[in-house]
């Protein structure tokens, strides 16, 4: 199965956290409520469930939600949602600010009107530095080989790559574009949607807090 934006649902399935759970703890206070957008099948929701955080896990794939436990489940597209609440946190993991500008727009205003006034978004993203040192390559983690190709750089802010996992028999792959926002972009997107950064989470810049302006 694969979902509209193009990822596997089986190969998800199969992928574990690696360490994403205990940053956005750490940046939270204890039992803080979560809106985790993009939770594709819970690699991060179910570590966070345990840490004692409720989560709310949206995805527009009842395929990957259908993996989804002990946590609530909304399927819609995060363009799209609106709840009608507000949360101690929203999480926008997966790189997904570094979306098309018109994406990354819709994305953070549906950040902005899930956060709470006191509350925090935590978002990952690629740091500038990542877009000069991508490169074709291969690695390995739980025995399921990664692979990044076909890496180029279509205009000075952009690259596209092709990601390809293989385990045992099995081979899936996902082609993405990703846009570099440097620390003057990032603020002015930031701005637009009513919030401002707050701290870094990460020494390399790929995990951020964020709050709403004033």
């Amino acid at each position: 199965m694969i979902t509209p934006d193009g990822c596997a649902v089986e190969f998800y399935a199969r992928m574990t956290a690696m360490g994403e759970p205990a940053i956005v703890h750490d940046a939270l206070r204890p039992g803080a409520s979560i809106l985790e957008l993009g939770s594709g099948t819970g690699r991060i929701t179910h570590p966070l469930v345990a840490l004692g955080h409720p989560v709310v896990a949206v995805d527009e794939s009842p395929d990957m939600l259908a993996y989804v436990r002990d946590a609530e489940t909304v399927c819609s597209r995060i363009e799209d949602l609106t709840l009608g609440r507000r949360f101690d946190a929203v999480l926008l993991a997966s790189h997904l600010i570094n979306a098309d500008p018109a994406t990354r727009t819709a994305f953070l205003a549906a950040c902005r009107r899930h956060v709470a006034d006191d509350g925090y978004v935590i978002i990952e993203q690629h740091p500038p530095a990542w877009f000069s040192a991508v490169a074709d390559g291969q690695g390995t983690r739980d025995g399921i080989i990664f692979r990044m190709r076909d890496v180029s750089r279509p205009a000075p802010n952009l690259v596209t790559a092709t990601v390809e996992y293989v385990d045992g028999l099995q081979r899936w792959t996902q082609t993405f574009t990703a846009t570099r926002l440097d620390e003057t972009e990032l603020a002015a997107v930031l701005a637009d949607a009513g919030l401002r950064l707050d701290r870094y989470l990460t020494d390399d810049r790929s995990w951020l807090r964020v709050v709403p302006a004033a």
